[in-house]
């Protein structure tokens, strides 16, 4: 009995590739954004600095599960876009409720403004690339 091979799932064509430049992009703003606030001033704001250094680890992951691609990434990618989602939600939500909460902005304050709500709008844009390159993968 000879195992069939599945063809593993490309996740960098077309708009993927889109994806993996923002979150590329998205990387470097908020690693190197909480790298210097975290060096220089952490006792100022540690939760936003913290927050922004855990944006950009999740930023990075995504980046790399894109890139890897397959369909164990593309679940794990999935899942962090899902986490990132939520991230962006709650801390942009308590931003406006709670003002003092954060003294500095994080990444994700105020629904991503500060980054053009690139934070809010690239987890939803790609779930749905995630979820599309599924359904194009059990068509073939």
């Amino acid at each position: 009995m000879t195992a069939v091979e599945e063809k593993p799932i490309r996740l960098i064509s077309g708009p993927g590739m889109l994806l993996v430049w923002f979150y590329g992009v998205m990387v470097v703003g908020a690693v190197s954004r909480s790298a210097y606030q975290i060096s220089t001033e952490f006792g100022r704001a540690p939760l936003a600095y913290a927050l922004s250094a855990v944006a950009g680890v999740v930023y990075g992951f995504i980046t790399y599960t894109l890139i890897r691609g397959g369909e164990t990434a593309r679940r794990a990618a999935l899942v962090c876009c899902a986490a990132e989602l939520a991230g962006v939600l709650i801390v942009g939500t308590w931003t406006l409720v709670d003002r003092s909460a954060f003294p500095d902005a994080t990444v994700w304050s105020y629904y991503g403004a500060g980054y053009i709500f690139i934070p809010v709008l690239l987890p939803l844009s790609a779930m749905y690339w995630l979820r599309r390159a599924q359904r194009t993968a059990v068509k073939q």
